[in-house]
């Protein structure tokens, strides 16, 4: 979303709803020169509200009903940051993310939703699952689902669920039609004296219609009181058995948000003035269910989200541009297409309803339009910024320098190591030794083992990116059984202004620490500049984890060794799909864990057990890597059928997916072609990849065993090296 400007300001959105998805959207098809957008998510897929019964009763898949943030945030330009927010700091500006430095903003927008209040009943949280977050919400519908559709049993044979408002008259419908050849007993549960308030007393009727077909219990005037394992207990004293209890009301904010000390409303929402502004702090919007305009207050419904998207688009813009909000007024009533279930909707507006399957097939129809615009995005985005923010606010009139003018500023690299030295003391460099290199004086007579690799920006995230970047540059001594010792920082940021300089030197640096930290790894020094991309890598050091002359070597292989990958394959043709926008954000996820779980354990492992030789596969690939330990004489042979692939790829390489650096590294392999898709695999260039050992036939069993114990569950045997015959390839494949 830059379009070539140095980055000046920050906004961040925090959810994904549909207000934020939209106003994204918005943004980038007028981007703004000098602001970067970060979007912050607890899940890559946000769900579509209108259309989750559907997807629960079956009529959708879960990608016609989710909107991949990952994918639209490439598409946009703009940063995607997977976690969850537990702090809202309005003095510091600030968002706390667990487990890693707060995010920095200059303008702050939420999105977040609701979600059930769940402490007003004992027992609630513990023993039922509420519909938000809905991703947990779909896991245990899933899990429950496949228990009955294999044919099991549930112990009481009963679904309840408690609510009374759309949202719960719809999800009941829904799953009892899904599950209508499985017989459950379904159960809705009531607080008020009739279901679906506010609604036209018709609506209401042709619902209950809905709800006896399908069987469904209403138990109208029914608080839910109490819950304890598998028992509700109501008001009136009754109790009930249930298999399955779903929690559907008492919509509630998340408590960080009255936390801040911003202005909240009953039910802990944010008070917003028309122009969609925190009524104390003008920096902050807010969007959606979580907020609650004071003038113009109105139900908590996804329909008023849609429509403050534009609005909130707008005053985004207009105040980084130092322009005249605008307000949004919101309608009083609007048309209501509620599901039965079955392929069948009751419309209400007013006084006005009907219903039947051609209500559905509209509702299907709007619902599919909306997904649309997140399915298909536009090509062709604009090369310049369709605005710039003002020079007072961008303070950039001079070009980057190049060479040492375009270092970091060395007052803001300080300020960010101050501020990480509180956080990681023992391994972050001192302020007398944050040097550019470092001296470091291995034990007399001892081995010490070095490495570098620098990375250019891989991730959206920068703390990610810092994790992934210090994991593969520990990676070789790992795949030489080094204890790593020392770092040395490489760090090229994309020209920016000097806070912001900052703030990404604490993200970046923050998730190098973490993963350093985790192996007793100090960071001594390094170098930073400023650069057209970000890149980061480092140097490191170590000693033999076994003693001294005690660690793994490459070339060092024996007939009949087998071979062992202790990582699946994929993450360059996963990370070439993102680029070019084809790519599932919940294969991304998969891959970034890959990439984030460290060799260190398994390198440990490798030496208790004897393994012959090691190497990580890393840029050159499987068959590169391979390549560079076997000795003249010997060859090697794969099982290309137990290759371990991160979800995604196979399918990725299907559709003629692969990374850049894949031609080159199945040209140098001298290798030929083969019908297999597996088989390009073999020259998928691994970032943070798995460590390839060799081991003796008689040990490999073991080495497998402790290798899973120790958690790598996609730990398999690859091959095994033979003697090379004379014409013979070096390494074959069956």
């Amino acid at each position: 979303m830059l379009t070539g400007s140095s980055v000046q300001r920050d906004l961040v959105l925090i959810g994904g709803g549909h207000a934020h998805a939209l106003a994204l959207r918005m943004l980038a098809m007028r981007p703004i020169g000098g602001l970067r957008v970060t979007l912050v998510s607890p899940s890559s897929h946000t769900p579509y509200s209108g259309m989750l019964p559907g997807l629960l009763a079956g009529h959708y898949r879960f990608a016609e009903t989710h909107i991949d943030l990952a994918r639209l945030c490439q598409w946009a330009g703009a940063r995607f940051i997977e976690a969850e927010v537990d702090v809202l700091d309005t003095r510091a500006r600030q968002v706390g993310l667990p487990g890693r430095p707060a995010l920095t903003y200059d303008v702050l927008s939420l999105d977040i939703g609701s979600q059930p209040d769940l402490d007003s009943v004992p027992g609630a949280r513990e023993h039922a699952t509420p519909v938000k977050p809905v991703a947990e919400f779909w896991a245990r519908w899933q899990a429950l689902e496949a228990t009955l559709l294999r044919g099991e049993c549930l112990p009481s044979r009963h679904i309840a669920l408690v609510g009374g408002g759309a949202g719960s008259v719809e999800l009941a419908l829904a799953m009892a039609h899904r599950l209508r050849d499985r017989a459950p007993a379904f159960s809705l549960f009531c607080a008020a004296a009739d279901i679906l308030p506010g609604y036209h007393h018709r609506a209401r009727a042709t619902a209950k219609q809905a709800l006896s077909r399908a069987g469904i219990a209403v138990h109208c005037a029914s608080r839910v009181s109490a819950v304890s394992a598998g028992q509700l207990t109501v008001e009136n004293g009754g109790s009930t058995a249930f298999d399955a209890l779903f929690w559907c009301t008492g919509a509630a904010a998340a408590p960080w948000v009255g936390a801040s000390g911003l202005r909240t409303v009953q039910g802990g929402f944010l008070a917003v003035h028309d122009t969609l502004q925190s009524v104390d702090d003008p920096v902050v919007f807010a969007a959606g269910d979580i907020a609650t305009q004071l003038q113009h207050p109105r139900p908590k419904a996804g329909v008023y989200a849609v429509r403050q998207a534009p609005v909130l688009a707008a005053n985004l813009r207009n105040l980084l541009l130092q322009r005249p909000l605008r307000a949004h007024r919101p309608q009083q009533r609007f048309l209501s297409l509620l599901s039965l279930g079955e392929r069948r909707a009751v419309a209400e507006r007013g006084p006005f309803v009907a219903s039947g399957a051609w209500a559905w097939r509209w509702k299907d129809r709007i619902d599919r339009r909306f997904m649309a615009q997140f399915a298909a995005l536009p090509e062709g985005m604009p090369n310049a910024a369709a605005d710039t923010l003002p020079e007072a606010l961008a303070a950039a009139t001079q070009a980057p320098c190049g060479g040492c003018g375009a270092k970091v500023g060395g007052d803001r690299l300080a300020a960010a190591l101050g501020e990480l030295r509180q956080r990681y003391p023992q391994h972050c460099p001192t302020t007398d030794g944050a040097e550019d290199a470092a001296v470091v004086t291995a034990p007399a007579g001892g081995i010490q083992l070095q490495s570098l690799d620098i990375l250019r920006g891989l991730v959206s995230d920068p703390w990610l990116m810092g994790r992934i970047a210090a994991n593969h540059a520990l990676s070789d001594l790992y795949a030489s059984g080094a204890q790593p010792t020392t770092a040395l920082a490489a760090l090229t940021l994309p020209f920016s202004g000097p806070s912001v300089q900052q703030r990404d030197l604490v993200q970046l640096l923050a998730g190098a620490l973490h993963e350093f930290a985790a192996v007793g790894c100090q960071l001594v020094g390094g170098h930073s500049l400023q650069g057209p991309e970000l890149a980061l890598g480092f140097a490191v050091s170590g000693e033999p984890m076994g003693g001294a002359g005690q660690f793994l070597r490459k070339r060092t292989l024996h007939e009949g060794d087998r071979l062992i990958l202790t990582k699946p394959l994929g993450t360059g043709i996963l990370f070439a799909a993102h680029m070019q926008l084809q790519a599932d954000g919940r294969h991304l996820h998969g891959a970034i864990d890959s990439m984030l779980q460290s060799s260190y354990a398994a390198a440990r492992v490798a030496l208790a057990q004897g393994a012959s030789a090691a190497t990580d596969v890393t840029g050159f690939g499987l068959w590169g890597h391979l390549q560079e330990m076997l000795r003249p004489e010997q060859g090697a042979v794969l099982e290309l059928a137990a290759l371990p692939v991160l979800p995604g790829a196979l399918a990725q390489l299907a559709a003629g997916r692969r990374s850049t650096m894949h031609e080159a590294n199945a040209r140098n392999s001298g290798a030929g072609a083969a019908t297999d898709p597996r088989y390009d695999l073999l020259f998928d260039p691994q970032t943070s990849g798995g460590l390839l050992l060799g081991v003796a036939e008689a040990a490999a069993a073991d080495l497998l065993a402790a290798l899973h114990e120790a958690g790598y569950a996609d730990a398999v045997e690859i091959g095994e090296i033979v003697a090379l015959s004379a014409g013979a390839e070096p390494i074959r494949c069956r």
